[in-house]
């Protein structure tokens, strides 16, 4: 095991002047289990690639414990990598594949067979090991290219998106799967993904990243509760933040027809930059229902509501904001509402945010503003 440091670590692609990975810093504990997550573009798999040793270094540092292996070679590195493809061999069995990198390494036939078993047993794979991957469903494949990962005894994992193959009900049971196999193993592990839900569900710790530039770094709930700019609130949580940029009016943001008051240190934090404006989210179960004499009660006139048994979300306009001085991300506002009693399409709900549980951004800069 190992920790894994990236000291300003820089990936620039020939012929582009932009890099595609731009100083990123960021410590990985031993043991721990980091997720990537970022929009499509925003360098997490580079940045994967470039701790394996598969991308150059353009500028900064890779160590994997004390030991700086910017210059050498993958397969010194002394990491194991599953990707989305898995990558199998489809003319090999499921114990030839598993074990194909020990033999290589020219490792007795004895220890690769104990090494591949006790993978295999892990991974609840025994009885598929004389099978081909031909013979075996996208989850099997997957449990394999992760056993061919564990028979090596990295000291790190690098994981590629593994689980984007796969359907959806088998996503979920997979990556708890995976994250039960990590924390049993205790392997200082690297996971990407774009998908936010399996970042918050799988990872010790979230790194988000967007235009290769690395935007917070915390526990799935810091991320959730305290995003650290307008980027994070909107990409971490689903379904997504509700976030606008609202006319300040005195001491209170204009939502739609609701006057909501602003807290003396938000006040104090908005500058001529932001053009009398200010950018509000509040996420779906942040809400509670109100009404019209309610203070700061926002009306919202309903669209579509999606039942889904447990819970069901209310999406609907703002009424009597105006499109000048307003705009709300996605267009709808989102409220969780009860499931036994949802609102009628047409109908006007009011809303208003729960106290301390409103989330204020610079229009400017889109920064976090003090509470």
């Amino acid at each position: 095991m190992a920790t894994v440091t990236f000291d300003g670590a820089t990936r620039i692609y020939p012929g582009s002047t932009k890099p595609a990975v731009d100083h990123l810093d960021l410590h990985i504990e031993d043991g721990e289990f980091l997720v990537l997550v970022g929009p499509s573009g925003c360098g997490k798999s580079t940045s994967l690639r470039m701790l394996a040793g598969l991308e150059e270094v353009n500028d900064g540092r890779i160590l994997i414990g004390d030991r700086d292996v910017t210059d050498v070679q993958p397969k010194d590195r002394d990491i194991a990598m599953v990707f989305q493809n898995y990558a199998l061999y489809p003319h090999m069995t499921v114990a030839d594949n598993m074990g194909f990198a020990l033999k290589i390494a020219g490792m007795p036939k004895a220890q690769i067979r104990e090494r591949v078993e006790e993978a295999a047993k892990i991974l609840d794979l025994q009885e598929y090991l004389a099978r081909k991957p031909k013979a075996l469903s996208g989850g099997q494949r997957q449990r394999v290219a992760m056993g061919r990962a564990i028979v090596r005894q990295p000291r790190v994992f690098l994981m590629d998106e593994p689980l984007s193959n796969l359907d959806a009900k088998l996503r979920v049971s997979t990556r708890t799967q995976i994250a039960s196999l990590q924390r049993r193993l205790g392997v200082t592990t690297v996971y990407v993904t774009h998908d936010q839900t399996e970042a918050l569900t799988m990872g010790d710790r979230i790194a988000v990243l967007k235009d290769g530039l690395l935007q917070q770094v915390g526990s799935p709930l810091v991320l959730y509760d305290k995003p650290s700019n307008a980027f994070v609130a909107t990409f971490i949580g689903s379904p997504a933040m509700n976030i606008g940029t609202f006319p300040i009016r005195g001491d209170a943001v204009a939502i739609g027809e609701a006057l909501v008051p602003l807290s003396r240190e938000v006040l104090a934090a908005i500058t001529p930059a932001d053009e009398g404006q200010l950018t509000v989210g509040f996420r779906p179960e942040n809400l509670e229902p109100a009404t019209a004499e309610t203070p700061g009660a926002i009306p919202v006139e309903i669209d579509i509501v999606e039942e889904l048994g447990s819970d069901a979300y209310a999406y609907g306009s703002l009424k009597g904001s105006d499109p000048e001085t307003t705009t709300l991300t996605g267009g709808s506002l989102i409220a969780r509402v009860d499931p036994r009693s949802v609102p009628r399409k047409g109908e006007t709900v009011y809303f208003a945010i729960r106290a301390g549980e409103q989330h204020n951004f610079s229009s400017a800069t889109g920064e976090r503003l003090p509470e």
